[in-house]
């Protein structure tokens, strides 16, 4: 279903496509995991095993959203969801784990791959449904969560929230994170570019419907210097009506498609995501607990 151009774009970036929707990508963190040159900083604050981690997504070019700081070619988006040539869970989590195999293939190989975890990686426990897209456009993710967990697998869920009716009957990931990218409706237009005319109504009504969750939830901000770096009473707000676990503020990253629309000025350093994190801090119940400074992430932990 993907058309040729894109297909080949994605290829050249070392995605791997799966049926008619979904990619996988070997995580850097994956890589270096497996060289035992670090971890991620996921494994860092919540316990999951980089080199065991699946990194993927059910539907490669939708989203609703098209995001300044997306590291994805966002012109080329394809639609707002997925509505033909559905494929099944089963098909996207099987094709996903065969492709992350053959993606591993060349480590093994490679003098400074540790064996042990090569051999762990090829049976993935963890799957990290982001990467590209918006996996809410997918309309039976539900269903390949529920698959995920069947198979002993936990499963890490990021959603802009534009699909909030999709969101009140779902499985319940592991971990669902929220990305709050911008505290108020006229700072969301100028970041997020929706394409849905009621996007506030239906970041808002995400927004309610994640305040009667109780599976783990994390609210992510991405930080943009110059952009969204304010407002902090605003967020506080949204962050107390979700009531998330944890917090997670991250910079910008100079990367990819980004580079196009956003300055190198507009990535915050470390110092200044933290600083940020101070700020948000003194208007929480919530703690510093944890920081990656390669990563240029804060975590704050109720």
């Amino acid at each position: 279903m993907l058309p040729e151009n894109i297909s080949l774009l994605l290829e050249k970036q070392q995605y791997r496509i799966i049926g008619n929707h979904s990619a996988v990508k070997l995580c850097t963190w994956t890589k270096k995991s497996l060289r035992n040159e670090g971890v991620c900083y996921k494994e860092k604050f919540y316990g999951i095993k980089s080199h065991r981690c699946l990194q993927m997504t059910p539907a490669v070019s939708w989203c609703p959203n098209r995001c300044v700081f997306c590291w994805r070619a966002t012109e080329r988006t394809l639609g707002s969801e997925i509505t033909e040539k559905i494929d099944t869970p089963e098909e996207i989590l099987d094709g996903a784990i065969a492709a992350q195999r053959k993606l591993l293939t060349g480590f093994k190989g490679f003098e400074g791959t540790d064996m042990k975890k090569f051999r762990e990686a090829q049976n993935p426990n963890q799957v990290a449904i982001s990467l590209s897209g918006e996996p809410t456009s997918y309309p039976l993710l539900s269903d390949l969560i529920a698959l995920c967990k069947k198979r002993g697998m936990t499963t890490f869920l990021v959603t802009n929230g534009q699909f909030p009716n999709r969101l009140k009957n779902m499985e319940k990931p592991y971990q669902l994170y929220l990305s709050v990218d911008a505290p108020t409706k006229e700072l969301y237009k100028k970041i997020d570019n929706p394409q849905f005319k009621d996007y506030w109504e239906r970041f808002t009504d995400t927004v309610d419907i994640m305040s009667t969750f109780n599976t783990r939830k994390v609210v992510r901000l991405t930080l943009i210097k110059g952009l969204n770096m304010s407002h902090i009473k605003e967020y506080a707000k949204i962050i107390e009506k979700i009531d998330p676990k944890y917090i997670e503020l991250k910079a910008y990253m100079h990367v990819g498609f980004s580079k196009h629309r956003l300055p190198r000025e507009a990535m915050p350093l470390h110092e200044e995501v933290k600083e940020f994190s101070q700020k948000l801090e003194k208007e929480l119940s919530y703690k510093i607990t944890d920081e990656s400074r390669p990563s240029r992430v804060v975590l704050l932990k109720r």
